[in-house]
């Protein structure tokens, strides 16, 4: 078992009607920045209630935050902070309206520009980032429970990861918010979290504790996730899945197992700082393609451990089952809707030289480290292979 060390140190309020413990958490603060995506929240009477259980507070609004959350969203909310002297953020929505607001509290403080942060995270002045909470509206990125957001830079095609103290202090779970996501999004938000999973999981060595759960996450999802597709309303199964999501990128799944290079994760940020796809999506069809590249006579026993344990394949050799456990996520993935081809969401080779050379350049991960090692020719060919 290797070493590690565990921080969580967010507060998770899962449950129907969980908001009414808002007021509790947002007691010692007087002013607030709440930031939020496009309509939803008020669709579905998120704002409004917010606003009832808040109207004591001084609250300024920083809105449309977009998927694949902007630098210039954080820019704007650094700006809306200092004016009115916000004291704490409260972050309503899903992966990117957190992921952006953990970028404005790290900047609040930074006499820089907040892009500088995500280029070099070892700025960020972990003694003056800014309180964050948040109420969580798509159980996919599990930014609600980890340190770290995910940024995008259109000016430079750059999307990146920032990293530091930037834990939530409380999440705010209430699987109901989630009724309302739409087929996609549900789709993409699984594959996320199962992406996560395989970041962990799939790697050169386990250990007993860990790989169980793992595995138990990828079975819940692959439960789960066609019965929230089916029927919307269902509580069990959107709360199973919200459930997962805030495990999957809290760093237990890594508790003593061989370091990760994140390999897919890095990938797809390339192709969606270029073209802005829906990152779920991205990753369902870059993660089968990558295990395909991985698979050798070295590797054969780890997915077929995967393949027994998860999908309960038995019969065959340890290749043979293994590749029979790739074929199953590819088809699992595509029953959900999800596309299995780049070119389906209309990404085109132009830019794999230059994804791949960025990668291998900034990427927190090392690409030698993974399963299978990778340098600039096996991004290349995983990339090509899922045109």
């Amino acid at each position: 078992m290797y070493p590690f060390e565990l921080y969580l140190p967010t507060k998770l309020i899962f449950g129907k009607d969980s908001i009414e413990k808002l007021p509790e958490i947002m007691k010692p603060y007087k002013r607030i920045l709440l930031t939020y995506g496009g309509g939803s929240i008020k669709k579905i009477g998120i704002y409004d209630k917010v606003k009832e259980l808040l109207a004591d507070k001084e609250i300024t609004e920083l809105s449309g935050i977009a998927p694949n959350p902007k630098v210039d969203s954080a820019r704007e909310g650094v700006k809306l902070a200092r004016e009115h002297k916000c004291e704490v953020i409260l972050a309503v929505g899903g992966g990117s309206v957190i992921d952006l607001s953990k970028l404005i509290s790290a900047a609040v403080a930074y006499d820089g520009d907040p892009w500088e942060l995500v280029q070099d995270p070892s700025r960020v002045d972990n003694e003056k980032v800014m309180p964050l909470a948040d109420i969580l509206t798509l159980a996919a990125t599990g930014s609600e429970y980890d340190n770290s957001g995910v940024i995008s830079n259109p000016a430079t095609d750059e999307k990146m990861p920032i990293f530091g103290e930037l834990n939530p202090f409380a999440s705010i779970l209430d699987p109901t918010y989630t009724f309302s996501v739409s087929a996609f999004q549900t789709a993409a938000g699984s594959a996320d979290i199962m992406s996560h999973t395989f970041e962990s999981y799939l790697v050169k060595e386990g250990c007993t504790l860990t790989d169980g759960l793992c595995e138990a996450m990828l079975r819940t999802v692959i439960k789960n996730a066609p019965i929230a597709i089916k029927e919307p309303d269902n509580y069990e199964a959107r709360a199973e899945l919200m459930q997962a999501a805030s495990f999957g990128c809290c760093g237990i799944l890594a508790d003593g197992m061989a370091p990760s290079a994140w390999v897919c994760h890095g990938i797809e940020h390339e192709i969606s700082a270029y073209t802005d796809i829906t990152h779920g999506a991205g990753l369902a069809v870059i993660t089968p393609h990558w295990m395909r590249y991985s698979l050798n006579a070295e590797t054969a026993p780890r997915f077929a451990q995967y393949g027994r344990n998860v999908w309960g394949i038995h019969e065959g050799s340890d290749i043979e089952i293994a590749s029979k456990a790739i074929d199953k996520t590819s088809e699992f993935f595509k029953s959900l809707g999800l596309p299995s081809t780049l070119s389906e969401m209309g990404v085109s080779a132009e830019h794999f030289e230059d994804m791949a050379d960025h990668v291998l350049k900034i990427w927190f991960g090392d690409f030698k480290t993974a399963l299978r090692p990778l340098d600039k020719a096996g991004i290349l060919e995983i990339l090509n292979a899922s045109l």
